[in-house]
């Protein structure tokens, strides 16, 4: 009994473009982030998925629905929204980025922390394991639930996802492989 899982991240925004993150702050894919989403249906055009889920944050639906509409059922879920970082979203990265590995349990303020992402991405896995045995997943989100499953999937502590984290190397791919096995 397993599911495989193929891990996407939205397309650059235009946050993204002037350093700013984001957050639960609903922003567009720029230019950029609208081509790589088309440009991404052709380097997955081998893979097959039975759905796709992505976050209901904007970012993410646009991605999706530019990469896969008409090829997939596309399933919004917030549970795959990034983490929340309340009086935080949406400002300078520089400022938010230094806080985010301090935040593993303690709340960013009027927000949440990385165990409650890990808390969302736990429900949602298990969601997965009641309706989508045996199939194949592409989900489209964010940083936070792709550092979620890295701790819940790959067994990896909060301290070494954020370490080996893609985005600090820019070693970004089109998809990232997990599986559930039950």
């Amino acid at each position: 009994m397993s599911i495989s899982i193929t891990y996407f991240v939205h397309g650059t925004t235009t946050d993204n473009e002037k350093h700013v993150s984001s957050g639960w702050f609903d922003v567009e894919l720029s230019d950029l982030g609208v081509q790589q989403s088309k440009d991404l249906r052709e380097q997955t055009k081998y893979k097959k998925f039975d759905v796709v889920f992505c976050s209901d944050l904007k970012r993410a639906v646009e991605s999706a629905k530019l990469t896969w509409e008409g090829i997939y059922p596309i399933i919004q879920d917030a549970r795959l929204r990034e983490c929340n970082y309340g009086d935080f979203n949406a400002q300078l990265s520089e400022v938010v980025e230094p806080m985010q590995e301090k935040m593993i349990t303690e709340r960013f303020p009027n927000g949440e922390s990385y165990e409650d992402v890990k808390a969302r991405i736990g429900d949602f896995l298990e969601f997965l394991k009641k309706n989508y045995d045996g199939k194949n997943v592409a989900i489209v989100a964010h940083k936070a639930p792709q550092l979620a499953l890295d701790v819940l999937l790959k067994g990896k502590t909060w301290e070494q996802a954020f370490a080996e984290d893609w985005r600090k190397t820019r070693a970004w791919k089109p998809g990232w492989e997990y599986k559930v096995k039950y």
